[in-house]
């Protein structure tokens, strides 16, 4: 990773929009330009973008899934869950496939592109997150491995006033480090919505958890290991890149890391112990 710029195609899609009334037609015509090279209609992947109140974001996001480098068929599916902004102008405007979720939450819009979804495999993204060309390549050569029921990606952020791209990548090789040592027994607690994949056949069996409660990733992956292998990919072209706005909550980059840092460290010990089975629809965050 650079250690003070982003990535040359993350660069292309910083729109300069603030709402959908500002976004000119030909930024629409471009990008389903680009997803008419791909037919939707026998998706072999279906990928679920859940959106609330995202209309120029999550613009940004299909965008760079158009630039998607790949054969395998896919569809993109977006989730209005529920937004009381100008989302659903902006999916209308483009060449994908959108559905309306009325209760409010990860959980229940993630389990309505889960029953929508045409493909035979889902990979979940974020509506305010970037996607490299080789994306679902890598991810799905992973998953297709004999014996493999989830996968997950890594992720980076992209530079903000206060957050530059040095810091960030001190955050984000601390937050790797703590991924390889979760993964040995607690893997489902690296799987984060904005990067996963998974059969949909067994995820229906499971659903997801039907009330807003953060974690909701993280319970899928835990219910599918009964059903197989979890693995990380690593693969840098499969790095998702998204926002600092949760950072921001934290307030400065260096509250952030301290904050990050004393709970990684109140909870290490538990990492070497798998996580005993538990009733995921009621279980609550610690």
């Amino acid at each position: 990773m650079n250690l003070f710029k982003a990535p040359d195609w993350v660069n292309q899609f910083t729109f300069p929009y603030a709402s959908f009334d500002e976004i000119p037609q030909s930024v629409f015509d471009t990008i389903n330009r680009d997803l008419r090279v791909f037919d939707q209609s026998k998706p072999e992947v279906s990928i679920v973008i859940p959106a609330w109140n995202e209309e120029v974001n999550v613009l940004r996001s299909i965008a760079s899934l158009a630039k998607l480098k790949t054969d395998i068929p896919f569809e993109i599916l977006v989730v209005n869950n529920n937004s009381t902004d100008q989302t659903q102008k902006t999916l209308d405007k483009l060449n994908i496939r959108s559905v309306f979720q009325p209760i409010q939450g990860w959980g229940p819009a993630r389990q309505k592109g889960l029953e929508e979804a045409k493909g035979k495999y889902i990979l979940t993204a974020d509506a305010d997150s970037l996607y490299p060309p080789d994306w679902v390549n890598e991810m799905m050569a992973v998953l297709h491995q004999p014996g493999v029921v989830c996968v997950y990606g890594r992720y980076s952020f992209i530079p903000s006033p206060g957050f530059s791209r040095w810091k960030l990548t001190i955050l984000e090789t601390l937050k790797d480090g703590i991924a390889e040592v979760r993964h040995m027994k607690r893997p489902h607690l690296n799987a984060y919505g904005i990067s996963i994949g998974y059969l949909r056949e067994h995820a229906l069996k499971i659903g997801y958890v039907m009330h807003k409660i953060r974690g909701e990733d993280g319970r899928m992956c835990f219910d599918l290991m009964k059903y197989g292998t979890v693995k990380q990919v690593k693969a840098s072209r499969a790095r998702a890149w998204t926002g600092t706005r949760t950072l921001e909550k934290d307030g400065s980059f260096s509250r952030t890391l301290f904050l990050k840092i004393a709970l990684e460290l109140r909870r290490l010990s538990s990492m070497f112990v798998a996580q005993p089975p538990h009733d995921t629809k009621t279980s609550v965050n610690p």
